[in-house]
């Protein structure tokens, strides 16, 4: 006999996979988060909707089963495996979403993710057994450690024993600062077992457990009014699609259908909404050091702190740095080290001034890192960039306030979303969810940018041209301008057949007002002013105008005489009066036999004109002369100098912005031979989108990179300052590990010296080092908010006054309220870290959340610009309460 209640079986199925999910294995806030779901469901959602629905259907127990079906039809279409809630299904057939969404397309209002915060693309892992080539194989994921982001990590394997069953158990774990799986190792392990395998047989096991399934993660922006809008819409096509004759019970049926479902999504709403607090909420500042290069203490005269910082014990971690990153070579005397560092001629100037700008990374020296912080008057005034290590949504939203229109530039080189593009990161995004991913993005890039400095640059290729154009327009109202830049001569292949060779750099303006500046001349323009006189470099140059617009009648104040005395070999403007009926200048003075009169002759002998005007050429007579040609006529020359700079053109094709010659090959000087980052972007093409912007000197001037990749906008900044003393500043926000092994090395290598040669510094005449004081830190992520909430101690729905399916239900859960003490007696409530993450930037943090830069850092307290001091060791509860227990 058929199953009686198989609807309502299914409805709760589905409904129990929407909050406990698909199984899955490891250490991860989404475990702990499906756990939390799972309670949720279980003891609160499963008995209050059955209990509601039961009621709902006590007129008219025939209809049971169809609300179920019903309820069930519609839900499955929303919720993916990872229980976010979206479009997953929208089949062309159903009439509803062939007329107001599309399938086929979904890129051009990016309906299906919208509505969407895209958090990362990750696998579902379940421990698994296989046969490989008859070797039984058992991989355990119950401890894997899931990303915290949308980094890309290869999975890790490890051998961990023979089974009593004879399986080979491995251990699985992602990838973390470059760990690889080691084979050669696993085969020696093995063979110590007697066992013996062949490297084939092992990666082939190992692909097979790497195959598990692949999902996106979302979190919806409103679940509630997007599932109630999609339920009405799915009611009004149920009912108006058909000619139906509709009896008072059959629409009181669905009335009852309709209620049930507004509590169904009123309890799904309610977890959703509450990871968006997540999401949302900043995010704690931790793990933070600086960068210091030492000439910041010797121009301070800090002989004293040099001698402690020599003398501590961090000391030989330090030098061990200076070694590996090429600065100084092994082995070296501390003692002599000091000597040399603060050694001095007899006009106080530094004798090795190659060690000025070696990098003192304060994580070395934790005890003295607030004394080394006293040396400076304004911290944060004075810091020439902050580098943090985080997912950019999360460093954007947490930090926003605090660089609130401070940002005169934004350079980013986003992910193009194809497999061409080798850039950290899955780059799994459809074109809907990659399009949401730099929505989200751009819109608090806008509101921190400066309201009359802010420019924006975007790196994007052909794929996503089109949709990143729709958006940066949306947002910025214009596009200023578009440039076409050379990045690979030789082209990479791509699937139609040709090999690309190009990207795209999108330029927008905040304000209308604000215009493009001039690129300064490039080594190849410049080779023509060979010669030079106390005004600098020049090149004779025709000064009769040629091409379109040199006719005489054109431009008639531009026919005039030069007068020229061959013998004496002086030329001059004569006196000249305009006469406005002749449209032509008259002569006001006697001229003696021996000078000549020169006008703008063409080749033709018809009436030219000059390239200026009068008055600059009376202003530049001593740049002009006669020369005599082979025909006995007198041409006339200026000295062409090289101005300001050239006005952008839309196509870069110089072999400066080769990606390939001025990215990989200059990482490549970096670091030596080793890989270190696929495809970094040219610096020179960097630095020249930040000069058409007017990126000024100033230390006003702060240019943002949210996808800093090998940091490459950092180092274009330190050139830039170089080239003309500017004190610019630069923001970069990458997450992944090469945050540690790529941007942080090298920031502190192109402090050291401006240029390197396998690894090594190349000491030559106008390579110099670079002062630099810089702060980097980690932020708290959105999984580990997870992996710390607690909703486990409050009872769910217990308050017969509110109702569940609409009030807060979260409101006496604990969240992260387990970080603080409460002193009833005292009526303080003290909040402890230490509980939370044993390296809270407690400064750093409050600087965030209020707004305001820092001005010094004590062990008490934190000053802020305006003077405000707050409490590092009691902080005030309110402010931080938005981190820790938000509602």
């Amino acid at each position: 006999m058929a199953n009686q209640h198989f609807h309502e079986q299914q409805f709760f199925n589905a409904l129990r996979d929407i909050f406990v999910g698909a199984e899955i294995e490891g250490d991860s806030g989404f475990i702990n988060l499906m756990k939390i779901k799972s309670r949720y469901y279980q003891q609160g959602v499963f008995p209050r909707l059955k209990k509601d629905i039961d009621q709902a259907v006590e007129a008219f127990p025939e209809f049971r089963e169809e609300l179920f079906d019903k309820l069930y039809t519609f839900l499955q279409r929303y919720f993916s495996e990872s229980g976010s809630i979206y479009f997953r299904y929208t089949p062309l057939h159903q009439n509803i979403y062939e007329k107001v969404y599309t399938d086929d397309r979904d890129v051009v209002l990016f309906w299906k993710t919208h509505m969407l915060y895209y958090v990362k693309t990750d696998r579902i892992f379940k421990s698994l057994k296989v046969e490989v080539d008859d070797v039984q194989f058992y991989f355990d994921a119950s401890n894997i450690e899931h990303k915290r982001a949308n980094e890309k990590r290869d999975v890790v394997f490890s051998f961990r024993e023979v089974a009593p069953d004879g399986n080979l158990v491995f251990d699985c774990a992602y990838s973390v600062r470059g760990r690889i799986t080691k084979i050669e190792q696993i085969l020696r392990d093995l063979r110590k077992e007697d066992i013996y395998l062949s490297d084939e047989t092992l990666e082939k096991a190992f692909r097979v457990f790497e195959k598990q399934s692949e999902v996106d993660y979302f979190i919806n922006k409103n679940a509630r009014a997007f599932l109630e809008e999609q339920f009405d819409l799915w009611l009004y096509q149920y009912l108006f699609a058909e000619k139906n004759i509709w009896s008072a019970e059959r629409l009181a049926q669905l009335q009852a259908l309709k209620e049930i479902a507004t509590k169904v999504i009123g309890f799904i709403s309610q977890f959703e909404d509450e990871l968006v607090k997540i999401w949302n909420k900043p995010k704690f500042v931790r793990n933070s050091h600086y960068i210091i290069t030492l000439d910041h203490l010797i121009k301070r005269g800090k002989t004293g702190l040099l001698e402690e910082l020599f003398a501590h014990d961090g000391m030989k971690d330090q030098i061990d740095e200076w070694v590996a990153l090429g600065m100084i070579d092994e082995p070296v005397d501390k003692d002599d080290m000091l000597r040399k560092v603060i050694e001095t001629d007899l006009l106080g100037e530094p004798i090795h001034t190659e060690f000025q700008t070696l990098t003192l990374d304060t994580k070395y020296f934790p005890d003295l890192e607030l004394t080394l912080l006293t040396c400076f008057d304004n911290l944060d005034e004075e810091l020439d960039g902050w580098l943090v290590h985080s997912e950019n949504y999360q460093a954007l939203n947490t930090f926003s306030e605090k660089f609130n229109g401070k940002i005169t530039n934004i350079y980013i080189d986003p992910p193009y979303n194809t497999a061409a593009s080798e850039i950290i990161y899955e780059n799994k995004f459809k074109h809907s969810s990659w399009i949401e991913l730099i929505h989200d993005r751009l819109k608090i890039s806008k509101k921190i940018l400066n309201n009359d400095e802010g420019f924006l640059i975007c790196t994007i290729d052909d794929v996503e041209f089109k949709s990143l154009s729709f958006i940066l327009e949306e947002i910025f109202e214009e596009v200023v301008g578009v440039v076409t830049i050379r990045n690979k001569p030789s082209g990479r292949p791509i699937p139609n057949g040709f090999a690309q060779s190009h990207e795209y750099a999108i330029f927008c303006r905040k304000s209308l007002n604000k215009s493009i500046s001039r690129l300064k001349r490039s080594d190849t323009q410049l080779e023509r002013y060979k010669e030079n006189d106390i005004k600098g470099n020049y090149f004779w140059e025709m000064l009769r105008k040629a091409g379109s617009g040199a006719n005489r009648e054109d431009r008639p104040t531009m026919y005039y005489p030069f007068l020229y005395n061959p013998k004496k070999d002086e030329i001059r403007v004569p006196n000249l009066e305009w006469n406005n009926e002749n449209q032509s200048y008259d002569t006001c003075e006697e001229i003696s036999d021996d000078s000549i009169f020169i006008y703008p002759k063409k080749d033709d002998g018809e009436d030219g004109r000059w390239y200026f005007g009068l008055d600059t050429a009376k202003d530049r007579i001593e740049d002009i002369k006669a020369e005599k040609q082979h025909n006995g006529d007198y041409w006339i020359y200026y000295k062409r100098r090289p101005n300001i700079g050239v006005q952008p053109t839309t196509i870069w094709t110089d072999p400066e912005y080769s990606a390939t010659e001025h990215g990989t090959a200059l990482l490549k000087n970096l670091f030596g031979q080793r890989e270190t980052f696929d495809y970094p972007k040219s610096i020179y093409a960097v630095e020249d989108c930040l000069r058409v912007t007017g990126f000024k000197q100033s230390d006003e001037s702060i240019v943002l990179d949210y996808f800093a990749g090998s940091g490459t906008t950092a180092h274009a900044v330190m050139n830039l300052n170089r080239e003309d003393g500017g004190s610019r500043k630069y923001i970069l926000v990458e997450m992944g590990d090469h945050f540690y092994d790529v941007i942080l090395p090298r920031i502190k290598k192109v402090a050291f010296n401006s240029k390197w040669k396998d690894g090594k510094p190349v000491f030559e005449e106008g390579e110099t080092g670079i002062s630099q004081f810089v702060k980097y830190y980690e932020l708290e992520q959105y999984e580990e908010v997870l992996q710390k909430v607690h909703y486990e101690d409050a009872d769910l729905f217990d308050d017969p006054n509110q109702d569940p399916y609409h009030s807060y239900v979260f409101l006496r859960d604990l969240k992260l309220l387990d970080s603080l003490e409460v002193e009833h007696e005292k009526d303080q409530v003290k909040f402890h870290p230490e509980r939370l993450y044993p390296d809270i930037d407690l400064a750093e943090t409050l600087s965030h959340l209020r707004g305001k830069w820092i001005k010094r850092i004590t062990e008490d307290y934190v000053e802020f610009e305006d003077g405000e001091r707050m409490s590092l060791t009691d902080p005030d509860w309110e402010t931080l309460k938005p981190m820790i227990w938000w509602q």
